[in-house]
């Protein structure tokens, strides 16, 4: 039941995205104030290894082979079985099998039928959502305990406003000559602006750039995904963060920086930041009392997206005191 060095271990089973980590991190953290003497282990995909070290609360990542959003059909443990497993990572048998597999001492996590505990609830916001299933089973956790810390690193653009018009797919993608006509009328002003792209969104990214008529050097990534610590260092420098629903929204929440979010097709109410006046969103629904979520993986972009406008971007930009007042 132990790590080489004498501790028991703890597996957390989140094997996600970028934005899921950080959603992640209260639960995380929570884990780990109560389990202060464990090697926290978190299985998860291998690209997501510096994020999950800059959260403070992992020890070590085990990589998962799934794609996608896919539960990993088994998990390379090695040694002694851990002495706790958690379920981070769905409602279910699907996602408990390979954490059951392992013989735990204690699994925690959604089951698809309890007899009594926590239920999932689909209208749960994420953070609360793994929050409430830790305090079901007697482990403190705050859903608003979220923050990472800052990196050293100095930002490759300190002041800009970042844009992200990438996404892992088109349901909510926002479309690139929106996002020209932000960067466009931010340049108007003097204010610097910076595009940036995951693996394979290089084109978009570039499309955007020239659309706005952005100077060379202005995208940073694409070929493949930014390096972590250079993406934190850059979100963290920033005047403020305009991306649609992505691990990079969710980064500037983590950071402390401020953003502008724009929703579609799933509500801010499942996945939103918290209430700050540094975090704008857009959200734009049928009806003011639908948060119905749509297709979140969906080709087209998602209607409620479409009916936000460049001018709803650049008066939520305005609104933000880092922007507003000559503060980063």
């Amino acid at each position: 039941m132990s790590a080489a060095d004498g501790r028991s271990r703890l597996l957390v089973l989140r094997a996600l995205g970028l934005g899921d980590l950080l959603t992640g991190i209260p639960a995380l953290r929570a884990l780990r104030r109560h389990f202060p003497g464990h090697e926290l282990v978190l299985a998860a995909p291998g690209r997501l290894a510096p994020a999950a070290a800059a959260t403070g609360c992992v020890d070590r990542l085990l990589a998962t082979g799934a794609t996608g959003r896919r539960v990993p059909g088994e998990l390379r443990w090695d040694g002694p079985a851990p002495v706790l497993a958690v379920d981070l990572h769905g409602c279910g048998e699907e996602s408990l099998r390979p954490l059951r597999a392992l013989r735990p001492r204690r699994l925690i996590g959604y089951a698809a039928t309890e007899a009594g505990g926590a239920g999932w609830r689909a209208d749960e916001h994420e953070r609360d959502r793994w929050c409430r299933l830790l305090r079901s089973h007697g482990i403190p956790a705050d859903a608003t305990d979220l923050l990472i810390r800052r990196p050293a690193a100095r930002s490759p653009a300190p002041g800009a406003v970042v844009l992200h018009p990438g996404a892992d797919a088109g349901a909510r993608r926002w479309p690139a000559d929106r996002f020209a006509a932000v960067a466009r009328a931010l340049r108007r002003t003097g204010r610097p602006v910076v595009v940036t792209a995951g693996a394979g969104e290089a084109g978009l990214a570039q499309e955007v750039a020239a659309l706005a008529g952005l100077p060379p050097g202005s995208v940073v990534g694409g070929t493949a995904d930014v390096p972590f610590e250079t993406l934190a260092a850059l979100v963290a420098g920033a005047s403020a963060v305009v991306a649609g629903d992505t691990g990079l929204s969710h980064l500037a929440t983590a950071l402390g920086t401020a953003s502008v979010t724009l929703f579609g097709p799933v509500s801010p109410r499942l996945w939103g930041p918290p209430a700050d006046a540094r975090h704008r969103i857009l959200w734009r629904p049928d009806r003011p009392e639908d948060d119905r979520p749509g297709d979140a993986h969906g080709e087209a972009p998602d209607p409620r997206l479409l009916r936000i406008g460049p001018e709803d971007v650049l008066s939520e930009l305005r609104a933000l005191p880092s922007l507003c007042d000559g503060r980063r």
